[in-house]
């Protein structure tokens, strides 16, 4: 399993994992992987002590990081932070948040204390809140790619990236999508298909990841959505893919800090119990399906807002389901962004294992396909 961009990025394995946890990354990492911290929901000064953490845990082992600047956005153009978020929040009609506060009341979640606030407002949707996480990532010389989660990057974005030496990737969910990538100049295009966990486009994944690969080569393309074994491994990269972009899979492992209601909501489920909903971020994204996300659909109420408005309707939820896991109902209304592949995902286990599980059953679905050649 050793593809050019093993080469290019120093890496054992293509084996690619998206987490918002820093333990993951650098377990990856030094297990022969790419680790990619998601950096959406960290202030820089607090990115700063994250990265500032994996370079001490890293070893000498490269990684990347992971921001969300929206092709689309509400606010799109305005690049003060302060001024940004004091617009959207405006224009956040009241009557969802009071409908949001109904759902948390009726599943008994708990409120925060007075003047406590664990979560702001407006997290990294914008290029306002993202570009300063760029700035703080371009300072830590094992970095060595800087993906982006939604729409091509701007190109100030690109150009300074690429002045540091760094890669660009950025995910798309169609074969437009990734030639507006490769026109900006992106290095790695990844096609997500609609199976994997977060924003994903409706595109099937065996269909989508080979119009990519056609529609941009020579420019590698990682493969995304629904991959969680070595096998599926081995159909991306026979499909043309020259990695696979993971996500959901480290959700699951003991390095992982997921809380024990939300890591139950996660073995317990089958690849039938998730559902591509606008409840949390304001686009499409493919979570679990429960009582936050079907009040949501229901007709009579209140539709979700764009994106990063409905965040700041939704970050309330979030923060307190996670603070307050163990109280009343949250388990019932928590922000479980999964892919299908979380029918697969059943037991927990450390990174380290799970790498090499994936790259054993690679090894064993090749060799069962040269003999049938044979």
């Amino acid at each position: 399993m050793h593809t050019e961009l093993c080469d290019r990025l120093g890496i054992e394995f293509p084996i690619f994992a998206f987490s918002h946890c820093r333990d993951v990354v650098a377990a990856v990492s030094r297990a022969g992987g790419f680790g990619v911290l998601g950096a959406v929901a960290f202030p820089p000064e607090q990115l700063e002590v994250e990265l500032a953490w994996i370079d001490e845990h890293v070893g000498d082992k490269p990684y990347g990081v992971d921001v969300v600047i929206p092709g689309k956005y509400e606010g799109m153009g305005e690049l003060d932070p302060v001024k940004l978020e004091a617009d959207l929040l405006a224009a956040v009609p009241a009557e969802h948040r009071e409908f949001a506060d109904r759902i948390l009341a009726e599943h008994h979640v708990p409120k925060f204390p007075e003047g406590e606030k664990p979560v702001g407002d407006l997290l990294g949707w914008t290029a306002a809140t993202a570009t300063p996480q760029v700035e703080v990532a371009l300072k830590h010389e094992k970095v060595r790619l800087i993906a982006n989660a939604l729409g091509t990057p701007p190109a100030d974005v690109i150009d300074e990236i690429h002045g540091h030496g760094l890669l660009v990737a950025a995910l798309c969910g169609s074969a437009h999508q990734a030639l507006r990538h490769k026109e900006a100049g992106v290095d790695i295009v990844i096609a997500q298909g609609t199976e994997g966990g977060g924003h994903t486009g409706e595109i099937g994944s065996v269909v989508l990841w080979p119009e990519v690969v056609d529609a941009v080569s020579p420019v590698p393309v990682l493969a995304a959505g629904g991959v969680g074994s070595g096998r599926q491994i081995a159909a991306a990269l026979a499909l043309g893919a020259q990695g696979v972009w993971t996500g959901s899979l480290w959700l699951t492992v003991e390095e992982a800090e997921t809380g024990q209601r939300e890591l139950g909501n996660y073995l317990s489920a089958t690849s039938r119990d998730t559902v591509r909903s606008r409840s949390f971020t304001g686009k499409p994204c493919r979570m679990l399906k429960n009582d936050w996300t079907e009040a949501w659909e229901d007709p009579a109420n209140p539709d979700p807002l764009p994106m990063p408005m409905q965040f700041m309707v939704s970050g309330d939820c979030v923060a307190r389901t996670h603070q307050y896991e163990s109280e009343g109902e949250a388990d019932r209304v928590m922000f479980n962004p999964v892919g299908q592949i979380v029918g697969r995902m059943n037991r927990v286990r450390p990174v380290k294992d799970l790498v090499f599980d994936l790259v054993e059953e690679y090894v064993e679905a090749t060799e069962r396909l040269q003999r049938l050649s044979d």
